[in-house]
C-alpha cells in the first residue's frame, strides 16, 4: 500500500483518475431514488485522495476547465442567440430574472452568515448546481490583490460549501419542482389537465393514445391484408393516402402485394379487397388501422426492405421557424416520418405546431430514397461520425481566452471575464456559427458528452485533491448549518421562479414548470417533471432558459467575488 501511495505521489496523474474511476462509480450507486450524482461524487473522492498530500499541476486543472466551458457554450449557442428574437424574449427576460434572483438569495444569505468570499462562491455553485462557478471563482479570486495565503484560503473554501450544498441543490430542485411546483400552479390534475390540452392544440394525439411520449414514438412498418368493403372494385393508392390526409393520419402505402407480386409504391396502382399493403408512419397512427383496413399479416418478403434515419440539422435559410405540420405538408415530406426534434441536447416533443428551430436536429426515417429527398431539402444531414473539428475547437477556446484575460481596473479591483468565461462565450459564438454554417466545427454528439463531463469531472478532480488537506477543518468551520442556508438558497429561486411565471409573465403551466428548471440548468429536474404532470411538454419552455442560465449563472462566479 505504501508503495502504491508513493507512486501516487510520484505521478499525480494516476491520482486524478484514481478519483475519476471510484467518482464515476460511486456517481452511479442509488439507494432508492437517491444518489449523490458524479460531480459530487468525484469531488468527495478528490477529498479523500488529497489527504494523501498529492500535489497537482495547475496548468492540467485550468485545461479541462477549459475545454468543459467551451462545450457548454457549444451547445447552448443556437438557442441563446435564437432566444434574443422576438418570440424568445419573454423567456429570456424570465431566465434573466431568475438568474438574478439565483445570484442574490446566495449572497444576501452569506452576508447574513458572515461567510468568506470562498465559502459564497461555494454556496452559489452547489445551491444552484452550476458547477462551473468553482473555476470561475477561483479565476477571479486569483486576480484579487490579496496574499497568496488569503487566495488559497478562500479557494479551499469553495469546495467546501459546494460539497455540503449540491445535494439539496440537486435533490431538492427536483423535488421542489415536481411536488411542490404544480402545486402552486392549481395543483396536479390541473396541470395534467392543461399539459393535455396545451398537446391537443400543438395537434397531439395524446386522447388516442394515452400514456405514450410523443416525442418517443417511434416510426413502425406494418402490413395489412385489405379487407373492407370502402375499397369496392379498388382504390388508387393516393385516394387511400388522401382518405388518410382527411382523417388527420399521416400514412403511407410504402409497398403492396398483388397476385402474390411485391411491387412498389405508385400512387396509381389500384388496391383491391385480398391485397396486402405495408404501411408507414408514427406508432400512435399505424396502430388500429387493421380494424378498419383488414387484418395484420406477418409477411416477411412484403416487409423485408431496408428503412433508413437521418439526422438533418435544420439551417435558417430552410424551415427554421416553421411548425411541424407546415413542414409535414410539403411534397417532399411523402413517406418520411419525424422520429423526434433534439434542440440543446434535449428532445423536444414532436407535436403539429411545435416550431422548428436554427441548429434543431431532426430525425427523418422513411425509405432510403425518400428520406434523403427529403433531408436535402431540410438542411444539412448531419451524418454520424467520430471526427471532431479540432481546428474549431482549439481556434475558440483561443480567441475566447484571450479576450477574456483582458481586464479593467475600478478601483484597484480587476474586472474582467477570466480566461474560463471568455472560453464560454467563444463557445456560444462557435456553436451558433455551427448551426449557421454545419459544413464545418462540428463536434459529435460522444466528443461533446467527453469534453463536457470528462472536462468537468477532471477539473473537479483536481479541486477535491487540491482541497483535501483544508477540507476537514473547512467543513467543521461551516457546520451543518451551511445545508440549511445551501436549502434556502436553493428553494427561494425556484419559488420566485414559479410565482414569477404564473403572476408576472403568465405562462401556461407547463411553460412556467420547464422555464423554472430551464433557468436553473437542472436536467434532472425536467424528468422528474415531465413524470409529474406526464407530459413532454415542460420542455418547450425548457431550452432557450436553459441557454440563457447556462451562460449567466456561470459569469455569477465572478460577479459573487467581486460582491463579497
Amino acid at each position: 500500500m505504501e508503495w502504491i501511495i508513493n507512486q501516487l505521489r510520484v505521478h499525480p496523474e494516476l491520482a486524478i483518475f484514481l478519483t475519476l474511476f471510484a467518482g464515476f462509480w460511486l456517481g452511479k450507486l442509488k439507494i432508492g431514488k437517491f444518489s449523490l450524482g458524479t460531480v459530487t461524487s468525484v469531488l468527495l473522492v478528490g477529498v479523500l485522495v488529497g489527504q494523501l498530500n498529492i500535489t497537482v499541476d495547475g496548468p492540467m486543472k485550468a485545461v479541462f476547465f477549459l475545454l468543459f466551458l467551451f462545450a457548454v457554450g457549444y451547445k447552448v449557442g443556437p438557442q441563446f442567440f435564437r432566444g434574443l428574437k422576438k418570440d424568445g424574449l419573454p423567456q429570456v427576460g424570465f431566465a434573466v430574472l431568475m438568474c438574478i434572483v439565483s445570484l442574490v438569495a446566495p449572497w444576501i444569505l452569506a452576508k447574513i452568515m458572515g461567510y468568506n468570499v470562498g465559502e459564497a462562491a461555494g454556496l452559489l455553485a452547489g445551491s444552484q448546481t452550476i458547477s462551473a462557478v468553482i473555476g470561475v471563482a477561483e479565476d477571479t479570486i486569483n486576480q484579487l490583490g490579496i496574499s497568496d495565503a488569503q487566495k488559497a484560503s478562500y479557494i479551499n473554501a469553495i469546495p467546501v460549501a459546494y460539497a455540503v450544498t449540491y445535494i439539496f441543490g440537486t435533490a431538492g430542485s427536483a423535488w421542489l419542482l415536481a411536488s411542490i411546483g404544480p402545486k402552486m400552479l392549481g395543483g396536479l390534475e390541473k396541470v395534467k389537465a392543461d399539459c393535455r390540452e396545451l398537446e391537443a392544440k400543438m395537434g397531439s394525439s395524446e386522447e388516442d393514445e394515452p400514456g405514450f411520449s410523443p416525442a418517443l414514438r417511434p416510426v413502425v412498418f406494418r402490413a395489412y391484408k385489405i379487407a373492407n368493403e370502402w375499397f369496392g372494385k379498388g382504390k388508387t393508392v393516393k385516394e387511400l393516402e388522401d382518405y388518410f390526409s382527411r382523417n388527420d393520419k399521416r400514412l403511407f402505402v410504402e409497398r403492396v402485394r398483388q397476385n402474390g407480386v411485391v411491387k412498389e409504391e405508385n400512387p396509381t396502382l389500384l388496391l383491391q379487397p385480398n391485397d396486402e399493403i405495408v404501411l408507414s408512419g408514427r406508432r400512435e397512427f399505424v396502430i388500429g388501422e387493421e380494424d378498419w383496413i383488414g387484418p395484420e399479416v406477418i409477411d416477411a418478403q412484403l416487409l423485408d426492405f431496408p428503412a433508413e434515419t437521418l439526422p438533418v440539422m435544420v439551417t435558417h435559410h430552410t424551415f427554421a421557424g416553421e411548425n411541424i405540420a407546415t413542414i409535414r405538408a410539403q411534397k417532399f415530406m411523402h413517406g418520411v416520418s419525424i422520429r423526434s426534434i433534439k434542440r440543446a441536447g434535449i428532445n423536444v416533443p414532436v407535436l403539429s405546431k411545435t416550431v422548428v428551430d436554427s441548429g434543431d436536429i431532426l430525425e427523418l426515417t422513411g425509405l432510403p430514397h425518400e428520406v434523403e429527398t427529403a433531408a436535402k431539402q431540410m438542411g444539412y444531414v448531419d451524418r454520424p461520425t467520430n471526427q471532431t473539428d479540432m481546428i474549431f475547437v482549439g481556434l475558440g477556446i483561443l480567441i475566447g481566452g484571450l479576450i477574456g484575460a483582458l481586464t479593467i481596473h475600478l478601483g484597484g479591483v480587476p474586472i474582467g471575464l477570466s480566461t474560463s468565461g471568455g472560453a464560454l462565450i467563444a463557445g456560444l459564438v462557435f456553436g451558433w456559427l455551427r448551426s449557421k454554417h454545419p459544413t464545418f466545427g462540428g463536434i459529435p454528439e460522444p466528443s461533446l458528452w467527453v469534453l463536457n463531463n470528462v472536462g468537468l469531472n477532471m477539473f473537479i478532480a483536481v479541486v477535491g485533491i487540491a482541497a483535501g488537506p483544508s477540507f476537514v477543518t473547512g467543513f467543521k468551520e461551516v457546520g451543518f448549518s451551511l445545508f440549511i442556508v445551501g436549502a434556502l438558497a436553493t428553494a427561494i429561486p425556484l419559488i420566485c421562479g414559479l410565482l414569477m411565471a404564473k403572476y408576472l409573465f403568465k405562462f401556461h403551466p407547463a411553460l412556467a414548470l420547464g422555464c423554472t428548471a430551464g433557468a436553473r440548468t437542472t436536467t434532472a429536474a425536467l424528468g422528474a417533471i415531465q413524470d409529474a404532470v406526464e407530459s413532454d411538454t415542460p420542455a418547450l419552455g425548457y431550452t432557450v432558459t436553459y441557454a440563457v442560465g447556462n451562460t449567466l449563472l456561470i459569469i455569477w462566479g465572478v460577479v459573487i467575488v467581486l460582491l463579497m
